[in-house]
């Protein structure tokens, strides 16, 4: 009874199982493949011959002497292409007077073979005809039939060249530290941003106002509004010219001219005597990161808080407790597997973050992640071997930590 049960429920499991492989795991072997590939983004459209037909010369009358030429190449500079057979049919009334060793005209064929073409060939193949008073009286145009050519190319995604190259790349230039140090920058203080201000948020919403219900609705508004939208509205917002943010801070004398909170590397100030440096468009990114994402923490602790019993802080609050150590003492100790969870949410799509800093910066002024380097490396350089190679050091870096954390992870204690 237990195997037929078993086997029962793999069978029903079965179609979850296929659509995990196909949705989740082909993609994730592809993109491990790929990046064992020395592979362009040219290199996705296969190697082909191609042809264009030219006529050199006027025939007006019989016995008129022209050139037919075939200007051949081979569509890639690399790749080449194995036993190239062009055809074309051939018009009556043309009478070849030297005809190239490889081709051969038959039944008003004409059949050229061209062999092995290598990468980055060019050749332009003439053959001198002679016109007749049949070709003249049919008026045929010989363009009007268009070479095909066939070929064997070898598919660069398919064979078995694998190379550790793009790594070597990847891992060779010294830009690749400076992107993984502000990624791992950029991916701690926005996680820990969003869950701050969102135990920030459930605090202050978990007392009981006037007013509260619409409070926790507009507390959504930063997750739910389109990225597109309000990461506009923050450009417009800091933006150094025109500004609201920027006017308020120099009509305040707050700032002594515009602070181009976007475009700016890296900014300093003073306090105490002491001159302190922080990359601005980076900090200003991460300010952008928790303010957009602290309403899912918030409505994840807010739960969590409201399921806590009110008897333990009746009587803490009874034994003297102020609340901050209600808090430290007794709400914090409740949350803490929750807030566990939300860090290890936010953290891998934080680290897997682009929209927000493409939309931004576009990566520049000291933001750019290794989400928005898979980007460049892929698309802007086309070199999709070694964009893959820098998503796999994502997944890698991302399994590190999500094994990290389900080994020393808090539990919650309620």
């Amino acid at each position: 009874m237990q195997r037929r049960e078993a086997r029962l429920a793999y069978g029903m499991l079965a179609p979850t199982f296929l659509i995990i492989a196909s949705i989740v795991l082909i993609p994730l072997l592809a993109n491990f493949w790929i990046s064992f590939k020395p592979v362009q983004l040219a290199d996705l459209r296969p190697p082909t011959p191609v042809a264009n037909e030219r006529i050199r010369g006027d025939a007006n009358a019989a016995g008129d002497q022209v050139r037919i030429e075939y200007r051949l190449r081979n569509s890639s500079r690399e790749r080449g292409i194995a036993d190239v057979v062009m055809t074309d049919s051939w018009p009556a009334g043309l009478t070849p007077v030297e005809l190239d060793a490889r081709c051969v005209i038959e039944n008003q064929s004409l059949r050229c073979d061209l062999g092995d073409l290598e990468g980055g060939y060019r050749e332009r193949l003439r053959i001198e005809v002679t016109v007749g008073q049949a070709f003249l009286d049919a008026s045929i145009n010989p363009r009007d039939s268009k070479p095909v050519l066939s070929g064997d190319s070898e598919n660069i995604l398919t064979n078995a060249e694998l190379t550790l190259e793009n790594f070597r790349k990847v891992f060779a230039g010294s830009e690749f530290w400076s992107v993984l140090k502000v990624t791992i920058y950029y991916t701690v203080f926005g996680t820990a941003g969003a869950l701050v201000l969102g135990l920030f948020a459930a605090l202050l919403m978990n007392q009981a106002f006037r007013g509260r219900a619409i409070l926790r609705g507009l507390f959504l508004f930063p997750y739910v509004a389109p990225v597109i939208a309000v990461a506009f509205t923050w450009v417009v917002l800091l933006d150094p010219f025109s500004g609201a943010l920027n006017a308020i801070l120099q009509q305040t004398g707050a700032a002594g001219g515009p602070i181009n909170f976007f475009g700016q590397r890296e900014a300093s100030f003073k306090l105490f005597g002491f001159e302190f440096t922080f990359p601005l468009a980076l900090t200003t990114v991460i300010a952008f990161e928790a303010w957009r994402y602290f309403p899912l923490s918030f409505l994840f602790i807010l739960a969590r808080m409201q399921s806590i019993s009110g008897d333990m802080y009746e009587a803490a609050e009874l034994d003297g407790a102020s609340p901050l150590q209600q808090f430290w003492y007794l709400s914090l100790p409740q949350l803490a597997g929750i807030l566990s969870v939300l860090f290890l949410l936010r953290f891998i799509w934080t680290f897997n973050k682009f929209d927000d800093i493409f939309l931004l910066t576009g990566g520049g002024a000291g933001t750019r992640t290794l989400t928005v380097d898979v980007y460049e490396q892929g698309f802007a350089l086309a070199n999709l071997g070694a964009g893959a190679a820098v998503a796999v050091v994502v997944f890698v870096v991302l399994f590190t930590f999500s094994i990290v954390y389900f080994r020393f992870s808090p539990k919650d204690e309620g």
